[in-house]
């Protein structure tokens, strides 16, 4: 990784940009990454063979699905328009947090994933990574971009489906790891893709020794290639090209009250764990003994107290195309993110459910908002905050949102793959 050195205008300290190259991702077989764009849209990889990865990560959307929560297996559509279905395949439950982007997840330094951390390289377990899968998590997978692709597909109400609907549903209920085979089954007797598994992979001789963990490495080698991006104005600024006028005083603001201090390095963020609080509502993501529907956070994962409704820093590149924002998408535009970073309790209280991003569910009304009822958990999380607020004005938000527009990549929005028209399972492609 390259640095640049440039003084901050308007100020005397010094600060260092760091310029990405593609020397700085994890690189991957072309063959194998090709794979993983069919497998990434392919119905097949679901319960019941109606959502796909690409269904709430959708080119059209910016590698999300544009909404706060979103409507996982059973619903119909894609992006702000999904609706949660009908009959039998009416969703129970919507996911309880926000899709989360896929955009240079594949760059050498992160180092965890998900929105509470839950996945990390690791010996703990003797296959790499510290996995809600623990010791069941298969020997094998490359990187945590491969890792962190199969566990949506075993998520009841992400692509598993309910108990007794499938029997990828019904295996992921005895243990996490026994519908992972039933997966590799479905995709390898598909000669198309054995085909291209036995071509992709050198140890792989015939369809029948394709596994998970080549499914895991294909769609890992995919999203890490499709979803680079380091050609915004921004990259442009570091080697000598101005930005905008109000970007250029957004992006002086940024650093003078310390918007850095946590969105820090060449992705915009110190992957460390923070509490914001943002408006609660929601299913919650709830643990085995959770009695209402919260979530707790990065606490989930370690049991520390003080971890308590912290979740990881996002990155802030391409920030401009993947709203609603935060861990359960609370806010609905950049700036009314920005005003709640300024005046965390005053923008909580002012927060209205139509803010939310969520497309209407009759019968799951009585639970979206039922933990801002709770009044003792509410005074719990409104205790925990390490926001400091700052004083903003409304020339001020405006110039930071043109800062976070510059760091936009000029080619978001033309990745180098796309959606693909079919793919091999003869599913409908969303």
């Amino acid at each position: 990784m390259h640095t640049a050195v440039f003084l901050v205008l308007g100020g005397a300290n010094l600060a260092t940009a760091q310029i990405i190259t593609q020397d700085d991702y994890i690189p991957v077989n072309a063959d194998q990454a090709r794979i993983g764009q069919l497998l990434f849209y392919d119905k097949i990889l679901s319960g019941n063979k109606n959502i796909s990865c690409g269904t709430c990560h959708h080119h059209d959307h910016a590698g999300g699905d544009g909404l706060s929560l979103g409507i996982g297996e059973g619903g119909v559509g894609v992006g702000p328009d999904r609706t949660a279905g009908t009959g039998p395949d009416a969703i129970r439950k919507r996911i309880p947090r926000n899709a989360p982007s896929l955009w240079n997840l594949g760059h050498n330094s992160i180092d965890a994933l998900f929105h509470d951390g839950r996945l990390t390289q690791s010996d703990t377990y003797g296959n790499g990574f510290d996995s809600p899968a623990e010791e069941w998590l298969p020997q094998g997978l490359n990187n945590l971009v491969a890792a962190q692709a199969l566990f949506p597909l075993i998520a009841q109400f992400e692509m598993a489906g309910n108990p007794r609907e499938n029997e990828i549903a019904g295996a992921t209920h005895d243990r996490i790891d026994v519908a992972w085979p039933i997966i590799a089954k479905r995709v390898r007797t598909i000669p198309a893709y054995g085909d291209m598994f036995v071509q992709a992979f050198g140890h792989i001789d015939e369809p029948r020794d394709v596994t998970i963990v080549e499914i895991g490495n294909a769609l890992g080698a995919f999203i890490i290639s499709e979803w680079q991006s380091y050609d915004s104005p921004y990259d442009q600024w570091i080697t000598g090209s101005p930005l905008p006028e109000d970007a250029e005083r957004g992006r002086q603001l940024f650093l003078n009250i310390r918007c850095a201090s946590c969105h820090a390095g060449p992705l915009f963020t110190d992957q460390q764990f923070h509490a914001l609080g943002l408006p609660a509502f929601g299913p919650g993501r709830t643990r085995q003994w959770d009695q209402i529907s919260r979530d707790v956070g990065r606490m989930a994962e370690t049991n520390l107290l003080e971890d308590a409704y912290k979740f990881r820093t996002p990155s802030l590149r391409n920030v401009y195309l993947t709203a609603p924002y935060g861990h359960n998408g609370a806010y609905p535009t950049l700036a009314a993110m920005i005003k709640h970073h300024a005046t965390p309790a005053e923008s909580a209280a002012a927060w209205t459910p139509d803010m939310a991003q969520l497309p209407d569910v009759p019968w799951l009304a009585a639970i979206d908002f039922a933990i801002r009822e709770d009044a003792a958990e509410m005074a719990r999380q409104s205790a925990v905050n390490d926001l400091r607020p700052i004083t903003l004005g409304d020339n001020d938000v405006n110039d930071l949102v043109a800062f976070l527009k510059s760091l936009t990549g000029e080619t978001a929005l033309t990745r180098p793959s796309g959606r693909p028209d079919a793919v091999p399972s003869g599913l409908p492609v969303d």
